[in-house]
């Protein structure tokens, strides 16, 4: 395990430090600029198509556009919120809350990018259903099925198997703090549940998760809220803290700026998920008029999940000052041990129970994006879901008893190769997404209240496949 574990940050240490900064911050400004600020002008949309989707029946067993923001959701909202941004600050220090807002900002574009792109190039299913994301895009679109391949497979590696022991050992950790309980124990229980769940098919996915993401979150938020009354009047110097930091970080910041900046970039990704090619798995089951409207709920998606969400565990973290940069109390026990200071012994029982739910819930949701992209692959497909349905049990029952350092170290790894498989082709094809975008703020200006797609204002039907008169159903 320690030998595994050398070489795979060994590897990390370059790809993250000369390659994935680069590519994630430009390909963010571009996606910024290109779309004229979409993260900003378009907010209030974003807000009103969320708020609209919310209870809004299906026929057949299509997915709403909220069931697909919360199967997203889920998947987002989990670990990397809380243990996730606790590493962050020991590692980084406070300055590395700042790069996580900075790479939310440009994230919201990439992942709106993305998102309309996996709309425009979804496949139907029949009885409502469609399926799509980037290995469906690069295949139909690009028409390059080894590398679409190659997408399907890490996306099914990362998500159902990697992400998933990076959940199941974050609660087997909390559990052990909280009470005692023995990893051995918690992988027993994991193990069953999931299988209960991920057996049960997409629409038992979709109900648990529209049911579940909301609560978790509403609790979560009003005790991070509740810490920040009670801590008024640090709350100033703690975002001058944040940005000092960012640019000035302390001397017990080993590697100083670079270790903030990196840290901040690498738990806001793993977090918000923009870029990676995970989101837009789930945004192209959605049943809507104009792919438009999916690619901005999937946006907002990114400030739900950074700029509230992991923001409300930093306030927690640095306004309780239960943290020591570089110390050994990190992650999911600094995080218990924080909220401890404030309301006492039962509070890491209370945090083991919260992060149950948020990081089954993100089990379920990485599982699905794994199911998706096995079915990409030909051949005998139901065998090779029985396989992965398997695989992704046996990685919960591996996350509970691995140590944390392997298990997030792999998470780093795969999500970068990830990036890198899915910018390549959201590069190549984001003009489509741009006039996508252009259409439904025209038609918007006009006066239609709700907008409709027509695939001919591509310029190029090649890959469309769900749109269209003849199509859409």
């Amino acid at each position: 395990m320690d030998a595994m574990n050398t070489v795979v940050s060994a590897i990390n240490n370059v790809l993250w430090s000369y390659v994935l900064i680069v590519v994630l911050v430009g390909c963010g400004i571009y996606f910024t600029l290109s779309t004229h600020l979409v993260q900003l002008r378009m907010l209030p949309e974003m807000l009103r198509l969320l708020t609209e989707g919310i209870g809004k029946k299906t026929e057949g067993d299509a997915i709403s556009s909220f069931q697909a923001f919360c199967v997203s959701t889920a998947s987002r909202v989990g670990v990397g919120n809380i243990a996730g941004v606790a590493i962050a600050i020991v590692t980084g220090g406070p300055g590395a809350v700042f790069w996580m807002w900075a790479i939310a900002f440009l994230g919201c574009a990439t992942g709106f990018i993305e998102s309309t792109l996996a709309q425009i190039y979804k496949l139907p299913r029949g009885n409502g259903k469609f399926h799509g994301g980037p290995a469906y895009y690069i295949k139909n679109a690009l028409h390059q099925p080894g590398v679409a391949k190659l997408f399907a497979f890490l996306i099914s590696v990362t998500f159902g198997l990697i992400y998933v022991s990076v959940q199941a050992n974050t609660i087997a950790l909390s559990a052990q703090t909280a009470f005692g309980i023995e990893p051995i124990y918690s992988a027993a229980f994991l193990c069953v549940l999931t299988a209960l769940v991920i057996f049960g098919g997409m629409s038992r996915i979709a109900k648990f998760t529209e049911f579940l993401v909301p609560i978790m979150a509403g609790i979560y938020l009003l005790t991070a809220f509740a810490i920040i009354v009670i801590h008024i009047d640090q709350v100033p110097a703690m975002f001058a803290l944040i940005l000092h930091d960012a640019f000035s970080p302390q001397a017990a910041v080993g590697g100083g700026l670079g270790t903030a900046v990196i840290t901040g970039i690498k738990r806001g990704l793993f977090s918000n998920e923009a870029g990676e090619g995970s989101v837009p798995n789930a945004a192209a089951t959605a049943d809507v008029s104009h792919p438009i409207k999916q690619g901005l709920v999937q946006s907002f998606g990114v400030y739900v999940d950074t700029w509230i969400v992991c923001s409300a565990t930093a306030f927690i973290v640095l306004l309780t000052g239960q943290y020591t940069i570089g110390g050994e109390l990190t992650g999911i026990a600094l995080a218990q041990a924080s909220l401890a200071s404030i309301f006492g012994p039962m509070a890491p029982a209370a945090i083991s129970i919260l992060i149950l739910m948020f990081a089954f819930s993100s089990i379920v949701g990485n599982y699905y994006y794994g199911e998706i992209n096995i079915a990409f692959f030909e051949g005998n497909t139901k065998k090779y879901l029985l396989l992965f349905r398997a695989g992704v049990v046996l990685m919960v029952f591996f996350g509970c008893m691995a140590e944390l350092a392997l298990v997030w170290n792999l998470a780093d790894l795969f999500m970068g190769f990830l990036c890198l498989t899915n910018l390549y082709a959201v590069l190549r094809l984001s003009k489509y997404a741009r006039i996508a975008l252009f259409d439904y703020v025209k038609q918007k200006r006009e006066g239609h209240k709700e907008p409709t797609f027509d695939p001919a204002i591509l310029g190029d039907e090649d890959g469309v496949h769900a749109w269209g008169v003849d199509k859409i159903k």
